[in-house]
């Protein structure tokens, strides 16, 4: 479980397909604190690392997990966000974050508004995932709050220093992004579902 509040960015180093699978060596500064079998958010997917030297670390992303998120789309010296996996007892700083990339969107407008910026972006209607005013969404692994909430698109306000320490200062109009919606309200959405 995460919290989405990202904790620095790594480098990917290199991409190595072995059957359906993906395997992801990332530089980064948490290396020499991770251990093998530790989960760390990547963008907002939850993996598992698997290998580990002095200044990088491997995770693999299966199919599912590539058919479900933008890792297939990362190049070589790309940024991503990272965050570790929390620690119980501490404060939650971000929401409740799993891990589990609903759906992947697109975003399709930037403004900048004296100082920050808005983000839109737009998502697919047939998973039933939502929205809500003031509600809490999960972009590439960074917990924000929704402003501007439509059916399958809404923005987000970023301030500069989470635009300068996480990957939305490379974000451009058409770029993918993984969301994770409100486990919160998924379970809600779920429960009227049912009774209906």
């Amino acid at each position: 479980m995460f919290t989405g509040i990202i904790e620095t960015l790594g480098e990917i180093k290199t991409l190595t397909t072995e059957g359906d699978n993906l395997h992801i060596e990332v530089a980064s500064s948490l290396t020499p604190e991770l251990k093998i079998d530790q989960s760390v958010s990547h963008n907002g997917i939850c993996l598992t690392v698997v290998a580990l030297t002095e200044t990088t670390y491997t995770v693999t992303a299966i199919k599912e997990t590539l058919d479900k998120t933008n890792l297939s789309q990362l190049t070589v010296g790309d940024s991503v966000n990272l965050e570790r996996a929390m620690i119980l007892g501490t404060r939650l700083d971000g929401h409740i974050v799993q891990g589990h990339v609903d759906e992947i969107g697109e975003c399709t407008k930037i403004e900048e508004a004296n100082g920050s910026w808005y983000f839109t972006f737009t998502y697919g209607s047939q998973n039933g995932n939502v929205t809500i005013e003031k509600g809490s969404i999960t972009i590439n692994g960074v917990s924000l709050t929704v402003v501007n909430s439509q059916p399958s698109e809404f923005s987000v306000a970023i301030i500069p220093y989470t635009y300068e320490h996480t990957n939305f200062n490379t974000f451009n109009i058409g770029t993918k992004v993984n969301l994770e919606f409100d486990v919160i309200g998924k379970y809600v959405k779920r429960l009227i579902e049912q009774r209906s």
